[in-house]
């Protein structure tokens, strides 16, 4: 059986199944980041209540916490975590931008100093794929270089190429039954240099293609661009999946180009700052606006937090720093954003997706400008 089958499309979205050793999840979906092997707050069955089909996880930060020696005895993360359903894990790829400061790039990999102790751990493709094995991952990602933008052409094309050599390096590296593997575009905000990583990636044997690099500097209209470039040359046969992104205005326009999966701090992250994602924008709890308000987060939501808690009373607990407020508000996002992407789905499945989109992109736009995650600040982040 083919483990991707398209369903219905319009345009270039698509209503698929994605069928996985852990189950089939229906696409398009948002994938919460469970980074080491949790997603903050939550437990697996409150997550799959709120309508989470797949998790994710982080290679690096896993192989730094727990380990592969406590994996390994337990049989793999699923079991580790009571997940019973699929889990992607990211390659690392990530920390090689996010941890600029605590790594050196070379053709043969990335040496990176443990936040933790200040051990040296050199990360390989082939180290990825063995890791990711352990982890017993149903997606698993290749190895990258994942720039911050802007950058210079020559370090755009060494990316390129070095993700690229990196990727054929992971595939080298024997399966094991049931895993799929995705390869990475990376180029930045150049459509040349997309085509060349696209050229590059495809005669691996790919089970999935994800585009990566995006939503790490560059303006809005920028990424924009670059999925609307590359949505006619992505193969129709291969899940899409949209590393790291985003927005609700992010994802609708990212499904219009046929984008199939995507994972994001943002839901789980502002819901710890008091950032509360509603249809009029991101509402910010602890402002002194809501001291005395009785309504809900959202009258038309239907999450635990909004048909039992105020505004008042939520606000209340983030003055006086109860776990509960986190909780709630974490409930509060994941059901939005699961919401909201079974609202897409239902779109695509009734044969009104671009209806849809031009009803809701004005509103979104709006309700969420460029660089939402930085209106609320934030340290304690899952993926660093």
């Amino acid at each position: 059986m083919n483990h991707f089958k398209v369903l219905k499309t319009q345009g270039y979205a698509r209503l698929a199944n994605l069928h996985l050793s852990h189950g089939t999840v229906e696409t398009p979906v948002f994938m919460p980041v469970g980074t080491y092997g949790v997603v903050k707050t939550q437990t697996p069955n409150e997550l799959k209540n709120l309508g989470t089909q797949i998790l994710l996880g982080n290679t690096y930060h896993l192989y730094l916490r727990p380990g592969l020696e406590l994996l390994e005895s337990f049989g793999g993360l699923h079991s580790f975590m009571n997940w019973d359903g699929p889990i992607l894990t990211d390659s690392g790829g990530f920390q090689v931008f996010s941890l600029g400061a605590l790594r050196k790039m070379s053709d043969e990999g990335v040496l990176f100093r443990s936040p933790l102790n200040g051990n040296e751990i050199f990360l390989t493709p082939e180290l990825s794929a063995k890791i990711q094995q352990v982890i017993g991952s149903d997606i698993a990602m290749v190895l990258d270089e994942c720039l911050s933008l802007p950058a210079t052409e020559k370090d755009i094309e060494n990316a390129v190429k070095r993700s690229a050599a990196w990727a054929k390096r992971f595939f080298d590296v024997a399966r094991i039954p049931g895993q799929k593997i995705y390869g990475i575009l990376q180029g930045g905000t150049s459509l040349d240099f997309r085509k060349l990583s696209l050229d590059l990636t495809l005669p691996l044997p790919l089970d999935g293609l994800a585009v990566g690099g995006l939503s790490v500097g560059e303006p809005h209209k920028e990424m924009v661009h670059v999925l609307e470039g590359l949505a006619p040359l992505l193969p129709k046969e291969l899940p899409h999946y949209l590393m790291g992104v985003g927005t609700p205005r992010d994802i609708l326009e990212a499904v219009r180009c046929g984008i199939d999966q995507f994972d994001c701090v943002l839901p789980t992250r502002n819901a710890r700052n008091g950032g509360f994602f509603t249809s009029s924008g991101l509402l910010n709890i602890r402002n002194s606006e809501y001291k005395l308000d009785k309504r809900p987060i959202d009258e038309n939501c239907k999450c635990e937090c909004c048909t039992s808690y105020s505004r008042a009373y939520l606000r209340h607990l983030f003055q006086v720093k109860e776990i509960l407020g986190c909780r709630l508000a974490t409930t509060h996002n994941l059901y939005y954003y699961h919401h909201f992407l079974k609202e897409i789905r239902d779109s695509l499945r009734s044969d009104r997706f671009e209806a849809f989109y031009q009803e809701r992109i004005p509103i979104l736009t709006q309700a969420y400008p460029d660089k939402l995650e930085r209106s609320l600040a934030g340290a304690d982040k899952e993926q660093t």
